[in-house]
């Protein structure tokens, strides 16, 4: 079969090979043209099988019109039988979604097709209709027969095709785990490094690829057994580091410790799945489930279920330009999901611009057709010029290299969160192995539009925790690329630490109430983050229940209270972290810190408080006062010295216990007149089993709300935060 390529005449036409004729070079004929030639050259479909633009219902109706039609054979289109596969071809920088594989579906249905596919240039989804299932049922699959497809092969692809999903891909990690385990005797942790090394390559040799720099596909048994080496993978690994050596991913070191032998058999495991091409959402969730079901205790710590996190993050809203940070990121889940929600925005916003200006191009009716398509196609090359990721300033550059950040002190969490976020588009730049309460690179205090965070629980922070010299130390280069990113509140910010050296971490903060006290880590996160916001800036917090309503955190909680507002606060049933080793019971805190006028206003408001207090109790202390240093007065004059010092300690403490009382008044005041309502929530289906199975959810934001429930979280907290009086007396 004779390969086509793509015909433009310079003059703003792009030839049709199906329908034989010069077409106005529209961005979305551009998409769809483009698209022709993988049918034809890579799928063996010939022309004569294939239809352009084809009305489906026979009645010129725009509303359904498949872009492409695409038949078994030449003779099957000659007779008008069905058509085996409908392409639906989608503006690039839209998310494709659920809306547009019902409408795919529905073509399908209409001609009796058993296969749709919807494609833009970002992403190609491809669908299997069962006519013996309802509307609406579909099975995503990883790939459509070819045009040559004979009887069989079309009989084996039905019965095999199958979407690559999310426990088949972490049932296959959690076989490459048991390899390495068995054949390497290695730990649990060990073996998992090996794993994310392995991985790593092969999304590093699919990206070559999908860039036109490697014309073979490096990562596959044939290939790796025809090298002359002593380790073929650790050699594709060691090129592989070395493209990200400005990122300190791996140590210089650092090799695939692996025998020759069992990096095959990972190898032909893994090579027939194409990771680039699986949904980011697919290997999310995946690595998730491999995560929590391989670890539990020891690193499941490290991992927040992928509801929660979807929850938390949409409470939140990240929008375009705001700057997003997890001191305790572990394997990076919410700082992937921000950048992918972003990402869609932007993608979504280029979209709105593209159409907002065809319209009116369109409607210029002193414009010919290519004039037109000329203006269309410059509007659209220079906002996808804004798109291109590898541009310094565009917007998704800015959103991968300015907005996103993270740090956890644990090596192996901070690895893996920056090789997850390559996998998912990339945003890892801005993520450490670094500890969460010290100031690196972008993440210093006052920084943040957003913090999203589960910090670990549990454990303390002693005071023979010290700040080391090498803990803050950086080259020389680093400071200066630091410096003019960041300017001189990076260079103060390093002054801060930089003072505290060889003292305890508790010396920069002032929750401990010493720096010779031992503190709980949790309690140290809630300042560490307030501090990281930038004044109005937004956090969503994981938090152990007991700080919500323990008796000694009163401190803690009222810390907060004077510096935050709180938005929400959302009780977890107790099995929500069960599935990773954890079985403390949970609740989910929203701040918004105060802005500086905000921060003002509460503390006129708390003096004036405090001196109304003050002044409501002042004859009273006088009295006792006086009465009681008379009566201390008349023990000394007396000889009485038991007596003095009983009344001296009966003033002490009277003093002590007003002083109590008069702060506690003056807060309740200070809550009567700096008022604001809270929204409060208790749930007890988020998603997820005890054993991390998936359940129903009534957090949101989605479809599976438990029986009984007919709003989300979300739903609720929206309409909370439009009018919280619209919930009084509410239900769901």
């Amino acid at each position: 079969m004779t390969a086509i390529e793509v015909k433009r005449d310079g003059k703003g036409r792009i030839f049709s090979h199906v329908r034989k004729k010069w077409l106005i070079e529209t961005p979305e004929e551009a998409v769809r043209q483009e698209y022709l030639l993988h049918l034809v050259n890579e799928y063996q479909f010939s022309l004569d099988q294939i239809s352009e633009e084809m009305d489906l219902t026979g009645r010129g109706s725009a509303s359904a019109r498949a872009d492409f039609v695409l038949w078994r054979t030449v003779q099957d289109k000659i007779e008008d039988n069905a058509p085996f596969v409908i392409v639906e071809c989608k503006s690039d920088n839209v998310t494709i979604k659920p809306a547009d594989y019902n409408q795919g579906e529905n073509y399908a249905r209409i001609v009796g097709a058993p296969f749709f596919v919807t494609h833009n240039s970002r992403e190609t989804k491809y669908w299997r209709v069962k006519k013996e299932k309802v509307p609406g049922y579909t099975e995503e699959i990883e790939n459509i027969p070819h045009g040559n497809a004979s009887d069989k092969d079309i009989e084996e692809l039905l019965n095999k095709l199958r979407a690559f999903k999310e426990k088949e891909f972490a049932d296959l990690l959690h076989q490459c785990h048991n390899i390495i385990r068995n054949r390497e005797k290695k730990d649990p942790a060990a073996a998992f490094d090996e794993i994310a090394k392995v991985l790593f390559t092969k999304v590093y040799v699919e990206r070559q690829l999908l860039t036109r720099r490697s014309k073979t596909n490096l990562f596959t048994v044939d290939v790796l057994k025809g090298q002359i080496a002593e380790n073929p993978l650790d050699n594709l690994f060691q090129q592989t580091k070395s493209h990200y050596s400005t990122d300190k991913i791996f140590d210089d070191d650092e090799r695939i410790n692996l025998k020759p032998a069992t990096g095959e058999e990972i190898v032909r495991k893994l090579e027939k799945y194409n990771l680039s091409d699986t949904s980011e959402d697919v290997k999310g969730v995946a690595f998730e489930r491999f995560l929590g079901r391989t670890f539990r205790g020891e690193i499941g710590q490290f991992f927040t279920p992928r509801t929660i996190v979807e929850f938390m993050v949409h409470m939140v809203d990240p929008q375009e330009g705001e700057v997003v940070c997890d001191p305790a990121s572990g394997s990076g889940g919410f700082l992937i999901r921000v950048f992918e929600i972003v990402r869609e925005k932007i993608l979504a916003d280029a979209d709105r611009q593209y159409n907002e200006f065809k319209v009116s191009v369109d409607a210029d009716t002193s414009l010919s057709e290519e004039e037109k398509a000329k203006k269309l196609k410059a509007r659209f090359e220079e906002i996808q010029r804004d798109l291109d990721q590898s541009v310094p300033g565009s917007r998704l550059w800015k959103l991968s290299n300015r907005c996103i950040y993270g740090t956890d002190a644990n090596d192996r969490m901070a690895r893996t969160s920056k090789m997850n976020m390559i996998m998912h588009g990339d945003g890892h730049g801005g993520v450490h192995h670094h500890d969460g309460f010290l100031n690196v690179n972008g993440i210093f205090e006052g920084r943040f539009d957003i913090i999203l965070t589960n910090p670990p629980f549990g454990a303390n922070v002693e005071p023979s925790d010290k700040i080391l010299p090498s803990e803050i130390e950086v080259s020389p280069a680093a400071e200066r690329r630091y410096l003019d990113e960041y300017g001189e509140l990076y260079r103060e910010s390093q002054a801060r630490v930089k003072a505290h050296v060889n003292k305890p971490i508790a010396s920069l903060f002032k929750l401990p109430a010493s720096e010779k006290s031992k503190i709980k880590t949790e309690l140290l996160f809630i300042e560490r983050c307030l501090d990281l916001l930038k004044p109005g800036g937004r956090m969503g917090i994981v938090l152990p229940e007991g700080i919500f309503n323990n008796p000694s955190l009163t401190r803690v909680r009222e810390f907060t209270e004077d510096r935050a507002f709180l938005r929400a606060v959302v009780s977890l049933p107790p099995e929500t972290f069960v599935s990773s080793g954890a079985s403390v019971k949970c609740s989910l805190l929203f701040l918004q810190k105060f802005t500086e006028v905000e921060e003002r206003v509460f503390r006129i408001r708390r003096a004036a408080c405090r001196k109304f207090i003050e002044k409501r109790y002042e004859p009273e202390i006088a009295a006792e006062r006086s009465r009681l240093d008379t009566a201390i007065l008349a023990a000394k004059d007396s000889g009485n010295q038991e007596a003095r010092t009983a009344l001296q300690k009966e003033l002490r403490e009277y003093i002590s216990r007003m002083e109590g009382l008069k702060t506690a008044e003056s807060r309740k005041l200070a809550k009567i007149r700096f008022p604001y309502s809270i929204f409060m929530y208790e749930a007890d289906h988020v998603g997820i089993s005890a054993t991390g199975e998936e359940d129903t959810n009534e957090l949101g934001p989605n479809t599976n709300l438990p029986e009984g429930i007919t709003r989300s979280c979300i739903e609720w907290f929206e309409l909370f935060r439009n009018d919280p009086n619209a919930l009084a007396g509410a239900s769901s």
